[in-house]
């Protein structure tokens, strides 16, 4: 695999950013790391939306100007996937001086080409939706399905995009590429949608909108939120019209663009109409995850219900992330919609990284300093019966992450804990201790010990932090290439003493960790 480059959708910065915000960042984080173990070259993109009628009302509400908003509120966003440990390789803002000139560009050369028109128009306008609705998709009562408010009229004289011209060539690619909308169910959905589809509006008056990028030559029209917004993940590697640069040669087409359910139309049909416009290959896979509901209510704040992605390490005094990335991750299958509790969250991470993995990394190390003085005897090595199933675990995660399946691969590896565990105590090391039988013991510890360094790998997308600490008291070197991994990974010789045996991850409710009370 030569490169990877994967994207988020980027976030509006009308309000800061939510767990849901963080549950998509999470997610493509996670696929990121993944693949820097498969590969040199990961390019990770995300960024802010920063264009559009709210971001201008909003500003004005609050007595600044628009950039000062989103100044504000960008920072919000990178502030929160720092505390998160998403490690992307650039953040894009769509106010960045050179992603609006290349948006300019595109505009310019899709006008030119006769992709583009001008055209007035009388519709359906949602400005939670940021388009034109057409009247059969609102409820009975008139209102956005999605942000149940009844959208305004609005009549302008604009420039629209010719998306019917496109649309036989996005259903054959569709229909061609049966995985190149990822849960495969949602493709029908897409093919539904591009039936009854109509060419679309790309700019707005500014006498209605004046907060967007300047449609070159005309002073009355600034560019709409699809062609500016959907730009960015070909601006961000120097698109250009006339002059790719290098990086974008190196990189497009993305390997996959990770998205929620409730934008997929934008990213599979408006998305590829103007890839094909501009001549240029599509992604290969778009991923639509689904909703985080919290305590199975969705996010709402008339419920009083929205969670900031910090304030659950907060209020469990978390000092890394890690707990809360595998537990969003594993919360939903593939594209399925996944659920937030407090309750629930103390009770996996605490099964599955203190009871499960942390515990069983941390008895096993006692137990070689306990018995060996924390060194590993050449007589120790021999045939591990966790090797065939741990090797296996490798290429099932590998398959799991190539069809984008972030729980499942998550929960296979708990499964390979929970083999390791039952191994321990079907061979019970103490009791061999205790039966002198130090050669047998010793083989059983340094199996476990082998297999620990493959969950740390498998794990460390996860959990970062804790892979790192895993490693450490292993002596394992986290750099390793998945296909590189061998079931013999522990070295002959001292490998730890009683002081450097540390817990990777304490109970939540630990006395010690002192986390289980909620801060006031």
């Amino acid at each position: 695999m030569e490169k990877f480059y994967l994207t988020t959708a980027i976030d509006y910065v009308n309000g800061a950013p939510h767990i849901g915000h963080a549950y998509e960042k999470i997610l493509t984080d996670i696929i990121a790391r993944h693949y820097t173990q498969r590969c040199d070259n990961v390019y990770f993109l995300t960024g802010t939306d920063e264009h559009g009628i709210k971001i201008q009302k909003t500003a004005a509400a609050k007595g600044i100007t628009p950039k000062e908003l989103c100044d504000e509120n960008a920072q919000k966003f990178k502030d929160a996937w720092k505390a998160l440990d998403v490690d992307y390789t650039k953040f894009i803002r769509t106010t960045d001086e050179d992603h609006e000139k290349i948006v300019q560009h595109i505009f310019d050369k899709l006008l030119k080409q006769g992709d583009i028109y001008k055209h007035s128009y009388e519709g359906l306008y949602c400005q939670g939706c940021e388009c034109f609705l057409n009247p059969k998709d609102l409820t009975e009562d008139g209102l956005c399905p999605d942000h149940l408010k009844k959208p305004e009229v609005v009549k302008e004289e604009n420039y629209f995009f010719k998306l019917t011209k496109y649309k036989d060539a996005i259903i054959k690619h569709i229909k061609d590429h049966p995985d190149f909308i990822v849960p495969e169910f949602r493709a029908n959905e897409v093919i539904n949608q591009l039936e009854d589809i109509q060419d679309i509006s790309v700019s707005r008056a500014k006498s209605n909108v004046e907060w967007g990028i300047d449609v070159l030559g005309d002073d009355e029209q600034s560019i709409y939120v699809w062609i500016d917004a959907l730009s960015n993940y070909i601006t961000a590697l120097g698109y250009d019209t006339e002059n790719p640069s290098e990086n974008f040669k190196k990189y497009w087409p993305a390997n996959v663009q990770v998205i929620g359910k409730d934008i997929l139309k934008f990213h599979s049909i408006y998305w590829p109409a103007f890839l094909m416009a501009l001549d240029l290959p599509l992604p290969k896979h778009i991923l639509a995850h689904g909703w985080i509901t919290i305590d199975e209510s969705k996010m709402s704040k008339s419920l009083g219900n929205v969670i900031s992605p910090t304030s659950v390490l907060e209020s469990f005094n978390l000092e890394h992330p890690d707990a809360f990335r595998y537990y969003m991750a594993t919360s939903a299958p593939c594209g399925r919609d996944g659920n937030y509790s407090d309750d629930d969250f103390k009770e996996k991470v605490n099964a599955h990284l203190a009871n499960s993995m942390g515990n069983l990394l941390n008895r096993t190390l006692s137990m070689l300093v306990k018995y060996f003085d924390g060194e590993v005897k050449p007589e120790f090595k021999g045939e591990n019966p966790l090797a065939k199933k741990a090797l296996g675990t490798i290429q099932i995660v590998k398959k799991h992450f190539d069809n984008f399946e972030i729980a499942e691969a998550g929960l296979e590896i708990t499964s390979l804990v929970d083999a390791t565990n039952k191994y321990v105590q079907d061979t019970a090391p103490w009791t061999l201790a205790k039966e002198e039988k130090m050669t047998e013991c010793g083989q059983v510890l340094v199996n476990v010990l082998d297999v620990m360094c493959i969950i740390a790998s498998l794990i460390y997308p996860y959990c970062p932090n804790i892979a790192s600490d895993m490693a450490k008291q292993l002596s394992f070197d986290l750099k390793t290439k998945l296909d590189d991994l061998t079931a013999d990974n522990i070295k002959c010789g001292k490998l730890i003493s009683k002081e450097d045996i540390k817990p990777v991850f304490l109970r939540l409710d630990s006395e010690l960790a002192d986390k289980s009370a909620k801060k006031q």
